[in-house]
């Protein structure tokens, strides 16, 4: 248990990490890679974008243009309802999750995150993991000169590929912390493989369909002090700044899986705001 810190990863390191399909589809080229590049109707464009992409991000792996930094942690943990307390040096941080309320056959649970977490009641000792990385510092000044420059597509590139290092970095923690938590030390997957997550374990964020509130990220960056260690920050609108960043929580549960939590009722809602201190209609902002 725990918080570790990485102040300055090797770019080098992030590079087979990345999932270049996305990256495509900031061009408006939908496809997949590596197909898309002999597609017989976008393969010429799609094959001069990756080659700009390649020689642009060599300058940024050699040249230092980002500086990646993370944070990541595991902490002793158990559910208590739909919420999962945390035990950080000590104290109990609560983190609240929300729980499908659609109609589904019976042997279909609707499930809340809190549900891959042993209970309090269980007498089980369980953990939650939790990190933040950027590979967005220094970006946006290289942006800010291109686009003097009237370099709008350079500009565009280098966000594209620090989205992509962020979502590599992100991949590459999730595989470091498995190993360092013991549940993945048997792995032998490639990065074909973590990309098609063939791995136990999931990694959701706040504001993403299995966890919609945003709020929750303020636990993270609490539980992680992530400001201090990353120098992401969270805008009044809860979005991180540096852009390229990303936040989430790490469960280890063997059958723990991605969900959206959909439409929930007024009931959940109003139980919701009591459980987190504050009122519907701030809900619904979010």
């Amino acid at each position: 248990t725990g918080v570790r810190r990485i102040d300055d990863l090797p770019l080098a390191e992030l590079v087979p990490y990345i999932d270049w399909t996305p990256f495509f589809i900031t061009w408006e080229l939908g496809g997949r890679y590596p197909q898309i590049l002999d597609h017989p109707r976008m393969g010429e464009k799609a094959r001069e974008l990756h080659a700009d992409a390649l020689a642009m991000l060599d300058r940024i792996v050699s040249d230092k243009w980002i500086t990646a930094r993370g944070v990541y942690g595991f902490f002793p943990a158990n559910s208590d309802g739909d919420d999962i307390l945390l035990h950080p040096n000590g104290e109990t941080v609560r983190l609240h999750t929300l729980r499908q309320q659609a109609d589904k056959d019976p042997a279909q649970p609707n499930l809340a995150l809190a549900d891959f977490i042993a209970p309090k009641s269980s007498g089980r000792h369980d953990h939650l993991g939790a990190f933040a990385v950027t590979a967005g510092l220094g970006v946006a000044e290289r942006v800010a000169a291109f686009k003097k420059d009237n370099d709008d597509y350079n500009a565009i590139m280098l966000e594209a590929l620090a989205d992509r290092l962020a979502e590599a970095f992100a991949e590459y923690l999730h595989a470091r912390a498995r190993m360092e938590w013991g549940y993945g030390a048997a792995e032998k997957l490639t990065p074909e493989e973590l990309l098609r997550e063939a791995y136990r374990g999931i990694r959701p964020a706040p504001g993403y369909p299995a966890q919609p509130d945003h709020q929750e990220k303020r636990t993270l960056f609490r539980l992680l002090d992530a400001e201090a260690a990353t120098g992401i920050t969270l805008t009044e609108s809860l979005a991180m700044s540096p852009a390229s960043s990303i936040c989430g929580f790490y469960f280890a549960h063997p059958d723990s899986r991605y969900f959206a939590v959909g439409p929930i009722g007024e009931d959940q809602l109003s139980d919701y705001a009591s459980r987190t201190g504050t009122t519907v209609v701030e809900l619904k902002r979010w």
